[in-house]
């Protein structure tokens, strides 16, 4: 078990007030620009026109009340790709909408409804766009175009809702019925109990059997948190009806051979099913496979394991597959979020960079369309980021457009703008001064420092008024936080006098008989003594650290003792050269597997170095390795005992 970890919040050092440059940096930036600007007032450049298709209709059909919500395991089954839409126009659309509503069950309309959605927004955007560019185009205020409304975007709108009615009302009737179904599958059960108590002749009593488990196949789905307990339940009473009535031999062997049979066709159909290219499908096909597997009957007895195996080992190369396919999905969607974040924050940063010039705007521009080209061949993020890192984009873009028209509306009411803006910024901080909240208001405060040393000069009459109220402002709150963390001081002493107590105790403590919720219970005490001097914390928390990896290293010796006692039990306890022989290879195919798994995470080690979070990341992956070889070692040792027990016994 790995050790767990703390996470303690240094105590903050109270923040002195604003640094002495910063009003000299400031008042020097707002001198020397204080001229007036005597170049000439360009005309606005008209904002670069990037549609992002997919995206940018996903979000307007959501922004318009369209989320359809999670989707549920009936639907994911259901799903399948729908036809290409992008001939079809509003009004074609909106009919084949209704129609579909009209003519197909509603749990099979989720990808068709949101594939109709997007292709409406997309031609409904463009629409409006359109609309947009002619009403400016003729003298009109962007701010006061309003679109023409639009018929086919209401009636798709009520559909959408008749949809999502339907839905609803199926998803719930979908739920009563699994918990009907449950009621029936215990009354089952219930009647399987009965049978070992029946004082009715074998055959009769056997036919009653065979009518229960044909009424059980019949039942639907429950609930799928019962799916497991039920099964089992079912199963157990179906064995004891097996082994503990005294049933006619042949009408039992007749039976435990259908069921072989039947099992043994099921192994063979998850076999053919590793070899289906479609990764998705196969892994579906094979939960109903497993389904027809539970409902199967017992084999006989010498036949149990060897048919369990066979469809377990189909069923976890399936199983691996599927894992290998949507982990390389997310991995890719990763890939393609993180390249997003980089260009959402290259576009963000084009908002904050001071442009004084009509060519430093036209460079900025061409920056931005660059970025735009490389945004559209970049594939989709994961499902929940995509629309908000979109969003995120789109919001970059427009802020570089709107604060370029600004600039082209006139440099002559830049001064008074920004005047208005640290007038603001000298509320905020004057609404901070007798904030208690001292970590939350100083990083506010702090926060508000950066915003004014971004926001450009004021006119020099108004430059020292300004900033000495905005400078009165944060010295107030920072005086009184000085004040505060001064009596903070010896509730720090005590805390470090407790801290140091409990490291002796931990110290002293048989960890042996506590056990890991001895150590969980060290590392709740622990965290609930609050914070220490701060010349004392990294000492401190580095001896509290050994410790407990100390007490981790020598549960996990202890455990791994029980361990190897309890596989040589299980060893000695094996029949046949068979059994020891599978047990080897299988434990020799996991050690060959955990080999490969090692040198590819240290493999990884290499690439993390270049990332942003690269010795967090690189710590993780060495705990995890080491973890690996810890387990590969105890694997090797079992080996190694199956290898002895059979020279032993040779």
């Amino acid at each position: 078990m790995a050790t767990e970890k703390i996470n303690l919040t240094a105590p903050e050092e109270p923040v002195g007030t604003i640094a002495e440059d910063a009003q000299t940096t400031t008042n020097a930036a707002e001198a020397a620009t204080n001229q007036q600007n005597s170049d000439d007032v360009a005309t606005a450049a008209t904002p670069m026109s990037e549609t992002f298709a997919d995206e940018e209709a996903a979000l307007a059909a959501d922004e318009a009340g369209l989320d359809i919500g999670d989707e549920t395991d009936e639907e994911q089954a259901a799903t399948a790709s729908s036809d290409d839409l992008s001939g079809l126009n509003e009004a074609e659309l909106v009919a084949l909408f209704a129609q579909k509503l009209e003519n197909e069950p509603v749990q099979t309309l989720r990808n068709t409804v949101e594939t109709i959605k997007i292709a409406f927004y997309k031609q409904h955007r463009a629409k409006v766009e359109a609309q947009r560019k002619a009403f400016v185009e003729a003298g009109g205020n962007e701010e006061e175009f309003t679109p023409t409304p639009c018929a086919e975007e209401q009636r798709l709108k009520e559909l959408f809702a008749i949809y999502r009615n339907e839905r609803d009302k199926h998803i719930a009737q979908m739920e009563a019925s699994k918990e009907e179904n449950l009621k029936i599958k215990l009354s089952i059960i219930e009647e399987l109990k009965e049978l070992i108590n029946s004082d009715e002749t074998m055959n009769t009593t056997f036919a009653r059997f065979r009518e229960l488990q044909q009424r059980w196949k019949e039942t639907g789905l429950v609930p799928q948190q019962n799916v497991k307990d039920l099964w089992e339940t079912y199963n157990l009473h179906v064995e004891n009806f097996y082994n503990f009535i005294k049933i006619n031999k042949e009408l039992r062997d007749l039976d435990l051979k259908k069921n072989y049979e039947a099992k043994l066709a099921l192994c063979e159909q998850a076999e053919e099913l590793v070899l289906e290219p479609q990764v998705v499908e196969a892994f579906r096909k094979l939960q109903k496979l497993h389904d027809e597997w539970r409902e199967t009957g017992p084999v006989a007895i010498e036949y149990k394991e060897t048919l369990w195996e066979r469809f377990k080992e189909a069923s976890s190369r399936i199983n691996k597959r599927h894992q290998e396919h949507f982990e390389s999905l997310k991995a890719e969607q990763m890939k393609n979020l993180s390249l997003k974040q980089e260009l959402c924050e290259k576009t963000e940063a084009l908002t904050t960079r001071p442009a004084l010039t009509r060519k430093e705007w036209n460079k900025a521009s061409e920056e931005l369309l660059e970025i735009q080209k490389v945004w559209k061949t970049i594939g989709f993020a994961p499902k929940r980021e995509n629309n908000r890192i979109y969003e995120r984009f789109r919001n970059a873009c427009d802020k570089f457009f709107e604060l370029k028209r600004d600039f082209y509306a006139g440099v002559k009411t830049e001064m008074e703008h920004n005047l208005s803006l640290k007038n603001e910024l000298c509320e905020a901080a004057e609404a901070l001064i007798n904030s208690e909240e001292w970590k939350h208001a100083t990083e506010e405060l702090i926060a508000l420092q950066a915003r004014w040393k971004q926001i450009g000069p004021v006119a020099r009459r108004h430059s020292d008024i300004i900033w000495k109220r905005f400078r009165a402002a944060c010295d107030k709150f920072f005086e009184r936080k000085a004040a505060h963390f001064s009596s903070v001081d010896s509730e720090h002493e005590e805390n470090l006098k407790l801290k140091q107590a409990l490291l002796a105790e931990m110290k002293a403590a048989d960890v042996k008989a506590g056990g890991f919720e001895a150590v969980k219970e060290f590392q709740r005490r622990w965290s609930q003594i609050g914070f220490v001097p701060i010349k004392h914390k990294d000492a401190l928390q580095k001896e509290y650290k050994s410790i407990v990896d100390g007490m981790f290293a020598t549960l996990r010796s202890s455990e791994r003792d029980r361990s190897m006692n309890r596989f040589k039990e299980r060893v000695s306890g094996m029949k046949g050269g068979n059994q020891l022989r599978s047990e080897r290879e299988r434990l020799v195919n996991k050690v060959r597997q955990m080999e490969q798994d090692i040198a590819l995470l240290e493999n990884n080690i290499g690439f993390f170095a270049k990332s942003k979070n690269a010795e967090a990341l690189i710590a993780d992956v060495r705990e995890k390795i080491a973890r690996a070889k810890r387990d590969m070692t105890e694997l090797i040792e079992k080996v190694k005992l199956i290898d002895e027990h059979e020279a032993n016994n040779a």
